[in-house]
């Protein structure tokens, strides 16, 4: 398979490396043990380390000047993110806890609720909004990570995120978005890696997980893509057109979740060790909505856009 095959794939670059090591951790684990720089670099303990660096990458890109240009329309939609996921997180936690409901766990409810599938989004407001809508991608792009379901966990106190822990998870983000905006040459230097490191967050987040807990996910991954369709669109869409005063193309567009959402979980439980044990499955659902709202979200957006010029 070539990158072309990979890009043909819904989030290929990540659910195939990903993939690739689920087969190792299964049916090789004994791989990762060679130990020196094989077990460094794509053993399950590499994921922190390369996805602090993929941050520090995506703060880079992040100018501050796309954020005064167009605050008010990608202001709505982080603002419907935060609030879809503080409700999720409050309601969720009071009447479920941590265990969530369904086999679906409150860690893998707002990993997905508050993500956003950037490489989607930009595609369809190309198609169907302006330019400006296309700008809105560094604003939207702050929710690509584990920063806001981290903030949202520690709010609602199910979350035990310490100051410096909180500290240490922004920090590859600012100082890459201080230099990006320093500097243009660094800012098209380290462009490049936010990309390039997908395919090994992929693959070190698969050598952590077994096979048989991808086969348990079926089903949750299924529900769990239902519920983050259904809720972020009413949501976005609300957001869209209320208080960004837009026809909601960019809002239902909002509602995919991004192949970096996968690597989530494994985030907030480097944070909060007490999520550790919710992290493989947690992991394996989200890989299933990542696959499905990459391919219903564009066929909502476009009947959405039909219906609206009927």
């Amino acid at each position: 398979m070539n990158m072309r095959g990979l890009k043909k794939i819904p989030a290929g670059l990540m659910v195939i490396p990903m993939f690739g090591g689920i087969l190792l951790c299964t049916f090789s684990p004994q791989f990762f043990q060679l130990g020196s720089f094989t077990t460094e670099a794509f053993s399950n303990d590499a994921s922190a380390t390369i996805m602090g660096l993929q941050l520090f990458c995506l703060g880079s890109q992040i100018q501050l000047r796309d954020l005064k240009a167009v605050a008010r329309r990608g202001g709505a939609l982080l603002a419907a993110k935060f609030v879809l996921g503080i409700l999720v997180v409050l309601f969720g936690s009071m009447m479920f806890g941590k265990d969530g409901i369904f086999g679906i766990s409150l860690l893998a409810m707002v990993c997905v609720i508050t993500n956003v599938n950037g490489s989607i989004y930009l595609s369809l407001v190309s198609q169907y909004g302006d330019e400006q809508d296309g700008a809105t991608v560094p604003i939207v792009s702050l929710t690509n990570g584990p920063l806001l379901a981290l903030v949202l966990l520690g709010i609602s106190g199910v979350g035990q995120v310490s100051v410096f822990s909180f500290a240490g998870m922004v920090l590859p983000i600012a100082v890459g978005m201080i230099l990006g905006n320093k500097s243009k040459e660094i800012k098209g230097f380290l462009e490049p890696g936010v990309k390039l490191l997908v395919p090994f967050v992929g693959f070190t987040l698969g050598a952590g997980i077994d096979l048989s807990v991808i086969l348990q996910a079926g089903f949750q991954g299924i529900l769990l893509s239902i519920f983050t369709i259904m809720a972020g669109c009413l949501v976005t869409l609300f957001f869209d057109k209320w208080f960004a005063k837009r026809p909601g193309y960019a809002g239902l567009a909002s509602c995919a979740t991004g192949a970096n959402a996968v690597a989530v979980p494994a985030a907030v439980a480097t944070i909060d060790y007490s999520f550790q044990s919710y992290v493989p499955e947690a992991t394996a659902q989200i890989a299933a909505v990542v696959v499905i709202c990459s391919i219903m979200i564009p066929v909502i957006v476009d009947f959405y856009e039909k219906w609206r010029r009927s």
